[in-house]
This record gives C-alpha cells, structure tokens and sequence, in this order.
C-alpha cells in the first residue's frame, strides 16, 4: 500500500470513528450543539455539518433546530453499544469512586446502572472487570456526607431539576445551634474534597454555600423557586488579581517533589529548579492563615524570600506554639 492510500484510508477511520461517537453522543442528549461537537473532535464547524448530513443520509432521524442545536427524533435508539475493554475498565475506577464520594442512594443508582452496562459487555469484557474489581480499592479521607442522610444528592439532583426548593437543619461552622431554612439550589460542586451547595438562602436572603456533611436533614417541597438563578459558575467566589500577594519561596527539591498536589491550590505560577533546591512563586490573597500553616508543615526544608509579612506571619504562629508546649 502507498503512503497516500495509507494516509487516505487512516482519514477514512477517523472519519467513521467520529461520526459512529457523533451519534453516540446524540443518543445521550436530548440536544447537542455543532459547536460543542467541533470543540470535542477538534474539527471545523463545517466538518461537522458534513458528518450530520452523512448521518441523514444513512437514515438517522435528525432534527435540526436553528441555533439551538441537533436532536435525534423521539423514539430512536440504536442496539446497545459495544465497549473496549479500556473503555470496561474505565467503569471500575468510576464506581470505586462513586461508592466513596457520593451518597449511598446515588452510589446504588450508580450500581444498579452498572449492572445494566455489564449486561451488554462480551465475555472478554467482562473478564477484564472481573478480574480488576477485586483489586483496585478507592478510600476517602473524612465523611463527606451525614449517614443518617443517605439521599441528600438525589433530593438537591431533583431540586435542580424541577426547580423546587428544599428544607434544610444545617450546622453552621461557627453555630451553637442547628437552623432550619429553605433554599433553592443553583448548583453542587466539589472543592479541596468536600461537597458543597451553592444555593439562594431564605433565611439570609442571599446566596450561600452549604457543605453537604453539616446538613442534618433534608427534605423535598413543593415550593417553586422564586428566581431566576445564573450558571454555577457566575456565583462561586473569585480572587481579585489585586487583592493576592507575590511569594517567593525556595524548597528542597526532594521535598518539593511531595507538594505537588497542592501547590495549586495555593496559587503557584511558577517553578525553576536552582542547584538542589526549586524556587517556586505563589499568588494568594491568603497569608496570614492559609499559605502560613500550609508552609510549617515542610519550613524546615524552605526558605521564604518574599514577602516579610509572610516570614512575620511564620515566626507569630511559631512563637504561640512553643508557648503552648511549655
């Protein structure tokens, strides 16, 4: 075969395989945009109109909407789909995680899916779960939920949804007390290994965050939400480039190796390797608490260059400690 005909046959692969997961992809929404697909595929918007029109013409019923998007034709649906093994493996990692992340009724809705999955697996596939499910094992740090509270995802899940409000007994950090409040919630996310809810408060008459392991009930109503909530991501909270401090700080280089994991939590921009030691640079608007503590647990292998308020900060927090231990 010649390199053309080799390269030519290599684009005609590529080709089928993107359309076959184009339409995998309309199989599990209800709408889906042509940009979100060239985004996804890495092709030119006409690219992908090309592949809608091939799909049509072999028969898929595909509804065109202007500027909303494609949509399979109600009732539609393909022979359950094939997996790899890579792909059936992946599902392994992915329950593991569901039984330790999530709560218990969204962790056995998650099961009972997979049942469903490893019921269109061929033998091989199902050889290969078999044989990784015993040996991978995921635990959490701390509790991320109240076990008296096994449905808290699945109600705010359907808050979501339907829009209706939920009941809440929450502990406040700093509460002596349990209050009761109803509140709508615009979105759920996971921040530093925690679940939270972002949420407009009745109570407070504001948006609010809730870590799921405070609350101590939940229940449904039948209460609409009284507004119109933006996206998740117009409430969550961001730093002011202004308002976060330039540090400098010079580390072992075999300690550094082990703050990797959250060093971007802390703001790091930046790191060079200098002889045995790296010199990395944050941004954080947090010293006094934040940065400060998270920089004692490895001062005795770092050296601060800047800022001086942060060296003071360190000293401060030092002092008070050996004053503790005499």
């Amino acid at each position: 075969m010649s390199y053309n005909q080799s390269a030519m046959l290599d684009s005609t692969l590529k080709k089928f395989d993107r359309i076959v997961a184009i339409l995998i992809q309309l199989q599990s929404k209800r709408i889906v945009k042509a940009q979100d697909l060239a985004d996804r595929f890495q092709v030119s918007l006409r690219t992908i109109y090309r592949d809608i029109r091939t799909l049509e013409t072999s028969g898929v019923p595909i509804v065109s909407e202007a500027g909303i998007g494609y949509s399979l034709m109600e009732g539609y649906r393909l022979p359950p789909v094939m997996f790899t093994k890579e792909e059936a493996g992946s599902f392994i990692a992915a329950e593991k995680l569901m039984q330790q992340y999530t709560d218990a009724s969204l962790g056995a809705y998650f099961e009972a899916a997979m049942f469903k999955i490893k019921a269109v697996l061929r033998g091989s596939e199902k050889d290969w779960i078999d044989a990784l499910e015993s040996q991978i094992t995921i635990k959490a740090s701390h509790e991320l939920f109240n076990k008296e509270i096994p449905n808290a995802l699945e109600i705010l899940f359907e808050s979501i949804a339907e829009k209706k409000q939920v009941f809440l007994t929450y502990e406040a950090l700093l509460a002596q007390e349990y209050t009761q409040r109803y509140i709508e919630p615009v979105g759920i996310f996971n921040e530093n290994s925690f679940w939270y809810i972002m949420a407009y408060c009745h109570l407070r008459r504001a948006y609010r965050q809730f870590r799921t392991d405070r609350i101590q009930q939940i229940k449904r109503t039948e209460k609409l939400f009284t507004k119109e909530h933006e996206p998740l991501d117009a409430y969550l909270p961001r730093e002011k480039e202004d308002e976060k401090t330039t540090i400098v700080i010079r580390v072992d280089k075999q300690v550094a190796m082990h703050l990797k994991h959250n060093c971007s939590y802390y703001g790091l921009i930046s790191e060079e390797i200098m002889g045995d030691e790296v010199e990395m640079v944050f941004k954080t608007s947090d010293i006094e608490n934040g940065f400060a503590r998270w920089y004692l647990m490895f001062a005795d292998y770092a050296t601060i260059l800047k800022p001086l308020s942060l060296k003071n900060r360190v000293k401060e927090i030092v002092n008070q400690a050996q004053e503790r231990l005499l």
